[in-house]
């Protein structure tokens, strides 16, 4: 994940939201995401992130023209071990109270 970029981060947690929520994002849908970037520095990241294999473009039924965005196992452990440093870090008490 060093390599991936906040932009590209940022749109991942998008897919990873949409995808969680059984709606999973088009490439259309990412390429209107005006508020984390144009649409061509947006297929940049998705290029990136299909790269690393973080996310994949598949199609749904018959229909091949339409392309979703899911992630991949990779994804899905990395926001894994990220919930858990998380969760550890909320748990350990503050050494600066004292």
């Amino acid at each position: 994940m060093s390599d991936i970029d906040p932009l590209a981060k940022q749109l991942l947690d998008k897919i990873l939201l949409r995808h969680t929520q059984d709606n999973p994002m088009t490439v259309s849908n990412a390429m209107e995401l005006s508020c984390i970037a144009s649409p061509a520095t947006i297929q940049r990241k998705l290029d990136l992130l299909r790269e690393a294999g973080l996310i994949e473009q598949v199609f749904k039924g018959k229909n091949r023209r339409t392309k979703y965005l899911v992630t991949t196992a990779l994804s899905e452990q990395y926001f894994k071990e990220l919930s858990d440093a998380m969760a550890q870090a909320v748990a350990q008490p503050d050494l600066m109270a004292a």
